[in-house]
């Protein structure tokens, strides 16, 4: 298939995983009703909170986890692929992984990504995050297929990490998703450079739904949700608000852009 449809989900999501499964739902439902074929959601999708007691009092198994069975029954009753960005998942005593989730047509689970990189930093103006506290970091790339051709996964600080995309694009990925719920100060300064970078560097579309607003406790979001094509042009950006964003991609373009400029087929090894 070298035509997709693809829509991108942009939330805010809250402590109530309640609310946020519904909220989500409605913004899937409504891209689904327009046409989309395969749509997005951010990272953290069912819970976004900055209280280890909160996080931990939510948490569930992958086979209990409440967000995760309603996101496989909506793909199922509407016929979608879904890319669900991220939930935390309990993995052990007080181990938790922020697992993106491809779910099939038919609300099968295609592939699991747990993010590798987590976001440990202290930012200029005094927040700080150190995700690798409560986060378990994921050890596999993923590169899932599709009826598109190959899409690599990854989740929000990832994209500061050029090889991992270069790999997944030298392995077969046509397509690239980053679901992300970065930081207003960061997401000022280097949302769209790096994704562009991504995209550019690894001639792929990239897809990147995106969290936005407050999210109590502290936590504001940047939003700007992007679908980028091969050639570094965004063809479709969300705002500062929830939302829909939409595009159709000509996946023959993959091919075009990297015939004109083969970087992927260097391999060359050199010293420092």
């Amino acid at each position: 298939m070298n035509s997709l449809h693809l829509s991108l989900v942009q939330m805010t999501s809250t402590s109530d995983v309640g609310h946020n499964i519904a909220e989500a739902s409605r913004l899937i439902t409504q891209a689904a009703e327009g046409g989309a074929q395969l749509i997005a959601t951010p990272e953290m999708t069912s819970l976004l909170t900055t209280k280890r007691e909160v996080l931990f009092s939510n948490l569930r198994a992958e086979d209990d986890d409440a967000a995760l069975k309603a996101f496989q029954t909506l793909a199922h009753d509407k016929n979608i692929w879904l890319l669900i960005g991220s939930l935390p998942i309990k993995v052990g005593v007080e181990q938790v992984a922020n697992r993106s989730f491809l779910i099939t047509p038919d609300g099968q689970i295609a592939a699991r990504y747990d993010k590798i990189h987590m976001f440990d930093v202290s930012l200029p103006d005094g927040e700080s995050y150190q995700e690798s506290r409560l986060y378990k970091p994921g050890d596999k790339a993923v590169l899932a297929e599709t009826p598109w051709g190959g899409l690599g996964m990854s989740i929000c600080y990832d994209v500061r990490f050029p090889h991992l995309y270069r790999e997944l694009a030298q392995k077969g990925a046509k397509l690239l998703s980053v679901p992300a719920a970065f930081t207003r100060p960061t997401g000022a300064a280097h949302w769209h450079v790096l994704l562009r970078a991504r995209a550019i560097e690894t001639s792929s579309f990239v897809f990147a739904p995106a969290q936005c607003g407050d999210h109590g406790g502290g936590r504001k979001t940047f939003g700007h949700s992007l679908i980028i094509d091969p050639w570094g042009e965004i063809l479709a950006e969300g705002g500062e608000e929830p939302g829909i964003i939409s595009a159709k991609l000509d996946l023959l373009r993959v091919n075009d852009v990297r015939e004109r400029l083969p970087s992927l087929r260097l391999k060359q090894k050199f010293q420092l």
